[in-house]
């Protein structure tokens, strides 16, 4: 008796083991999708820049204001607390003041800028979006809409759904 329960727990931890490097690399490939999958999903978006799960390529938000223009390498820092940030404009980079075209020659130091940016492997930002100047009316009305449908979420959580204990077990 004591070899047969010996035989099945080690044809299970033997198949486990045998299995668990499968999984893994399975579980690389799908984090990181080929060059033609980045390249097929949109067309406009930097090919070098880090993809986030599910394939997709997420573009990180900044706003700040305008530290230093650099018109010739065509980017420009945002002074933060600790450290400032340099992102460069690019082809690709749609600019805006207020909801309307700019250019790179609108780019001015101490001016309030938010937009978007890609991280690249080599760690530089490239700029997906920027917008100058404070925000606009439509704007703000679009943020306070969010911010209303945000409390009208949280309020529509009934407290006894939360004391309900769940069937799943905790992690």
């Amino acid at each position: 008796m004591k070899h047969k329960n010996f035989l099945i727990i080690a044809a299970f931890l033997t198949t486990v083991v045998i299995c668990f490097p499968l999984d893994t690399e399975a579980a690389g490939k799908k984090a990181s999708p080929s060059p033609d999958a980045s390249s097929s999903a949109d067309p406009d978006a930097p090919a070098a820049t880090a993809a986030a799960p599910g394939g997709k390529i997420r573009a990180t938000p900044f706003k700040g204001i305008i530290a230093a223009v650099d018109d010739k390498a065509r980017t420009f820092a945002i002074a933060g607390k600790e450290t400032s940030h340099s992102l460069k404009i690019t082809d690709k980079t749609i600019i805006t003041r207020g909801g309307q075209p700019a250019t790179m020659k609108d780019v001015v130091s101490n001016e309030e800028v938010r937009g978007s940016y890609y991280k690249m492997p080599d760690g530089s930002m490239e700029a997906k979006i920027v917008k100058l100047g404070p925000l606009t009316e439509a704007e703000k009305a679009e943020k306070e809409a969010r911010r209303v449908k945000r409390e009208e979420k949280k309020a529509s959580i009934s407290p006894t759904a939360s004391a309900t204990p769940s069937l799943s077990p905790s992690t």
